[in-house]
């Protein structure tokens, strides 16, 4: 009796040891568990907010930070002014469409057939192709398989069928428009639809159609720059709710036209004498309005200086709507500096000092690998990039594209507009004249030409631009009839007759 009580005490003294091994892992294992919750939460956490906050032909002059005088953005101006102010930076087209599918695709729209605007109104069948190919995958989707709450606000333009909708392209929420352009006061759009759908209209402009959220009709109450504005802050407080980093594409169709403003805001610009520049101002406020609303809700839920804020145009400004590109040549369409150089910053207070200026040309196809690369997001496989990630050149002011090019090249009716720009030169062919050459750096005018005296320097640049245009494809669709006759008749692209140099190289263009 007695062994079998010593025995007895054996097996639970061993059973008590393997108890408390198997505690003392499950501890470990716990402490483990929370240690790993905690760094995800951590990643999280250290991974920047992404905002970006997109004008629709806002004129290179048009905001204060960027020499405005007339125009007042004291909201957009403080931001840049505590961040990088970027004096050469590029959209990949000179103008919305083309612009719109760079930035989100990360690609040339040459090199994905969307080269030319989108200009059907809305569409409800899939069978309708126009639109970005549902191949390319937006950095909204690569974002928000990383854990990102991703929305779409404002102008879309990037396709109206069911397959190219935001919230098939990696966009939780969307709120706004498909086409190209929209109205801007709510009581007067709204009347206009109802009665054209009351009559039977079947191709009512898209400029009129109520707004949507998420795929289905919204009744916007407020001046839709203003409601823009409001759409934002309801989703930077969502993911602070739910406790994910955000990315929201603002994209306001300000100051596009038709130029329509608040008569409040209008007053404030009373010494503009002209009409429509005094009318373009006043768009252009209530963006930088709105954006003082949105940094103060950052701040209200303690995101703010973990938020990278970016803001840029799609193109140049069109000085035939109020808008002013000075000290650049050209407008929106052209390939001159005008047409496609853009107002930008970046501001984070997190990492990026105040009063930074970035000189170096850079684009916006370097949006995407840039924020893919801030949120330690896996791209797909085969996914393909025409930009870098520029945050590491922009912490150290170093130059992202040296010794390449950065182009932009334009489809016109038989011929082709080319811009292209490799650190101080550049080259630019506008309406099938002669190819100049110009030191950017110290002509940002582009006046004074200087293909007659480099040659080489020209022949070269126009040579490396000529083959990048070897991996374009057919375009999509096309703007018009006659773009569409040219196409078929083998007229387009017409590679051979825009690249031509020898020729023009002792014209009198180039004296």
């Amino acid at each position: 009796m007695k062994k079998e009580k010593h025995h007895f005490k054996k097996i639970s003294t061993l059973k008590f040891i393997v108890m408390a091994i198997h505690f003392n892992h499950f501890k470990l294992f716990l402490y483990a568990a929370v240690l790993s919750v905690a760094n995800i939460g951590l990643a999280q956490e250290t991974r920047p907010n992404i905002l970006v906050v997109l004008c629709d032909d806002l004129g290179y002059a048009d905001v204060g930070f960027n020499g405005s005088t007339d125009i007042l953005t004291p909201e957009l101006d403080n931001l840049a002014q505590n961040g990088s102010i970027f004096t050469s930076a590029y959209v990949a087209h000179p103008f919305c469409g083309p612009s719109r599918s760079a930035i989100l695709t990360g690609r040339y729209p040459h090199l994905t057939g969307t080269a030319y605007n989108l200009f059907h109104n809305s569409s409800e069948d899939d069978k309708d192709n126009m639109g970005v190919p549902v191949e390319e995958t937006y950095m909204s989707k690569v974002l928000q398989n990383a854990g990102y709450y991703t929305s779409a606000i404002g102008k879309w333009h990037l396709g109206a069928a069911p397959k190219f909708h935001p919230n098939k392209r990696g966009f939780d929420d969307f709120y706004g428009f498909l086409g190209g352009g929209h109205d801007y006061f709510p009581s007067e759009y709204q009347k206009t639809y109802k009665a054209q759908k009351k009559a039977g209209n079947p191709n009512i402009r898209d400029y009129v159609f109520p707004m949507e959220h998420n795929g289905k009709p919204a009744n916007e109450t407020e001046y839709i720059t203003d409601g823009f504005s409001r759409e934002a802050i309801k989703n930077i407080k969502i993911a602070a709710a739910k406790k994910q980093p955000f990315f929201i594409y603002l994209a306001y169709n300000a100051p596009h036209v038709p130029l329509q403003a608040k008569a409040e805001d209008v007053a404030k610009f009373a010494h503009i004498k002209d009409k429509d520049r005094r009318t373009y101002a006043a768009m252009v406020y209530a963006v930088d309005r709105g954006v003082g609303k949105i940094v103060q809700t950052l701040k209200e839920t303690k995101q703010f200086d973990n938020t990278l804020i970016v803001f840029l145009s799609d193109n140049g400004g069109n000085f035939n709507h109020g808008a002013n590109n000075y000290p650049l040549k050209g407008t929106k369409g052209d390939t001159w500096e005008g047409g496609y150089r853009v107002p930008m910053f970046f501001h984070w207070p997190k990492k990026i000092k105040k009063d930074q200026r970035f000189d170096f040309p850079v684009s916006s196809l370097d949006l995407y690998p840039t924020f893919t690369g801030l949120a330690e997001a896996k791209l797909p496989k085969g996914k393909q990039l025409d930009g870098k990630n520029i945050m590491d050149d922009v912490l150290k002011n170093t130059e992202p594209y040296k010794d390449e090019m950065i182009y932009s090249l334009r489809y016109r009716e038989g011929y082709n507009d080319v811009g292209a720009r490799m650190g101080d030169w550049k080259i630019t062919r506008m309406g099938n004249e002669p190819w100049r050459l110009h030191n950017i750096t110290q002509d940002i005018g582009e006046k004074k030409n200087l293909a007659g005296r480099y040659p080489d320097r020209l022949k070269e640049m126009i040579a490396k631009t000529q083959e990048w245009t070897k991996s374009f494809v057919k375009p999509l669709w096309v703007y018009s009839v006659k773009d569409k006759e040219l196409w078929e008749s083998g007229q387009m692209p017409n590679y051979e007759a825009t690249f031509e140099v020898d020729k023009l190289v002792d014209s009198p263009y180039h004296k």
